[in-house]
């Protein structure tokens, strides 16, 4: 069928499927839907800034909101900072410089991605408290008692800017070096003409042209730092994340929890709004068809081992590092942890992770296809709103999906029990349902990203080919499309898996009675400060998210507009 499709989508060429698309489809209207259900967890949290607050809300409001608002304001303002130099200047170097092990580098800058922040949380506590091998060797070698020397406390804000830059900073690594190699190599070199050196090269031509990205990339980093849940928990850090978890399980106030949820989405707000505005009117294009090798530096000497350094320390600091801790542990700690309960959790997790990322993958395929089919802006806003879900943290969502289920379990309940006698319970909330529609919602951009963009490579002429041969919108979805985009499906599919898998605070909120993942695994060990024995399910974690990150990659190597172009150049 694709054979045939081809053959008569070429024939036809440039007099491809022309007619008007109709204002509304079915598929147009089911993605319309999907974002209405999508944006209902957003609504929910919003909808309780207006309940009047109770005796807790004005009980936090006294004594720990102030300190919410700092620590989160400190995380922004460190993670925002650590984050930009680390990734782009990384990016630079692997980019437009050669120095020995730059091919390892380059992809190897990305490796802290498959590590979960808490994992990282969990070695560096373990290694640098004061009972931790390093203090404890120092004072046994210097004969040092409490109170005789310095050491960096972890336990607090800065080591959580700390491990989170070391965590997230390949958001902006990934998206500055895109941008870094599909810049211009005629304006580089009329900067080399004008005179001008590497540095003021990098900072006046090539650092403002890629500044869209640069600020995309921090942003990423700063919605991840501000949904994060393990790390700043494990560090004693109090934010709006650890807040809406204590105040929904400790003082047991939906309404509370719903409200400092809501204030930490007006950060998270915030963050969109001011990347949209940064952007401005401003466009860049390229102005020439060809493409050549962009000119790079050669470092030698001290210059190359600055560079090597440069490159390494991020890569042994939220990896290396961190991820040889845990094997250590973990293999010291398996033949008591690695037990069936521990198969148990990671069926549960890989069961959870195949099935949103199943769900995920179709309705992004749903929404992407009824954008394409009518392109109109009732349709593009519903998949923007669709997509919105993963700039919310985990915690606001989970009180988000929690609160309307339970209405709904209720709901239900009581109208069985006045027509049947019977007593359902809880059939939406304390099932496995609600975990899968947080994920959903949380992820859905993920997947929608990765398929919209493999979607607009499929020619319009194959459209209209296939139903000029009798097939309707559904049958050239599953017989044209789906083949054509197989790899990228299951792209998109592996990165949700693997976005599930690390999730916590969702996951802690929403889990069933005694239903365990392997991080809630991991976060119970770590927080009864049992980290050799929290080592084993942080590192089956880690073992998951290589492959993504080894794909990513790849994918990046190739992002330079003309490479074909560029294969058997010097």
């Amino acid at each position: 069928m694709i054979s045939s499709i081809n053959d008569f989508a070429g024939r036809v060429g440039a007099v491809a499927f022309r007619g008007r698309s109709p204002a509304f489809t079915g598929w147009s209207v089911l993605a319309v839907l999907v974002a209405a259900i999508v944006a209902v967890p957003v609504l929910v949290v919003f909808g309780h800034v207006f309940v009047p607050a109770g005796e807790v809300w004005r009980h936090l409001a006294a004594t720990v909101l102030a300190r919410y608002v700092a620590n989160t304001a400190w995380l922004i303002f460190g993670v925002g900072i650590g984050t930009s130099v680390i990734g782009v200047g990384a990016a630079w170097l692997v980019t437009m410089c050669r120095f020995p092990g730059r091919p390892v580098l380059e992809w190897a800058l990305l490796m802290p991605l498959a590590v979960p922040a808490y994992a990282i949380a969990y070695t560096y506590t373990g290694l640098f408290d004061f009972a931790g091998p390093v203090q404890t060797g120092l004072r046994d070698s210097f004969g040092w008692s409490r109170g005789d020397y310095w050491f960096p406390e972890f336990r607090s804000v800065g080591g959580a800017v700390a491990v989170l830059t070391f965590v997230f900073y390949p958001y902006v690594y990934m998206l500055a070096r895109a941008a870094f190699l599909e810049q211009s190599v005629c304006v580089l070199e009329i900067g080399r003409t004008l005179g001008r050196t590497p540095w003021r090269i990098f900072t006046g031509v090539a650092l403002p042209l890629a500044r869209p990205a640069i600020v995309t990339g921090v942003s990423l980093a700063l919605m991840e730092a501000l949904s994060d849940f393990g790390a700043v928990q494990h560090f004693g850090v109090d934010t709006f994340t650890t807040g809406i978890y204590r105040t929904w399980f400790g003082l047991g106030d939906a309404s509370a929890a719903a409200q400092l949820a809501a204030i930490l989405l007006a950060f998270v707000l915030v963050l969109v709004v001011g990347e949209r505005l940064s952007r401005g009117r401003a466009r860049f294009h390229h102005t020439s068809r060809r493409y050549r090798a962009l000119p790079t530096y050669r470092l030698r000497g001290g210059r190359a081992a600055g560079a090597i350094l440069v490159c390494f320390l991020p890569i042994g600091l939220g990896f290396l590092l961190p991820g040889g801790q845990l094997l250590v542990w973990a293999a010291g700690t398996a033949g008591e942890t690695v037990d069936g309960r521990f198969w148990g959790y990671a069926a549960n997790s890989i069961a959870l992770a195949a099935g949103a990322a199943t769900l995920a993958v179709g309705i992004a395929l749903l929404v992407a296809y009824g954008l394409r089919l009518s392109p109109n802006p009732v349709t593009k806003a519903a998949a923007r709103i669709a997509s919105l879900g993963y700039a919310v943290p985990g915690s606001v969502i989970a009180v988000g999906v929690l609160l309307p289920l339970a209405w709904l379990d209720n709901g239900i309940d009581a109208w069985m029990r006045a027509t049947f006698g019977l007593s359902t319970g809880l059939i939406l909330s304390g099932t496995v349902v609600a975990l899968l529609f947080a994920y959903l919602v949380r992820f859905l951009a993920v997947s929608l990203n990765t398929v919209e963009a493999s979607l607009t490579k499929v020619t319009p002429a194959m459209d209209g080919a296939a139903r000029s041969l009798g097939l309707g919108p559904g049958s050239t979805v599953v017989r044209v499309h789906v083949p054509i985009m197989t790899s990228s499906l299951l792209t998109a599919g592996l990165l949700v898996l693997v976005d599930v898998m690390k999730e916590l605070p969702a996951t802690l909120i929403l889990r069933p009675f005694d239903f365990n993942t392997l991080a809630v695994r991991a976060f119970e060990l770590a927080a009864d400060e049992q980290l050799r024995e929290a080592a084993t399910p942080a590192l089956a974690i880690v073992a998951v998210g290589l492959l993504p990150v080894v794909l990513l990659s790849l994918a990046i190597a190739r992002a330079r507009p003309g490479r074909t172009q560029l294969r058997g150049q010097p």
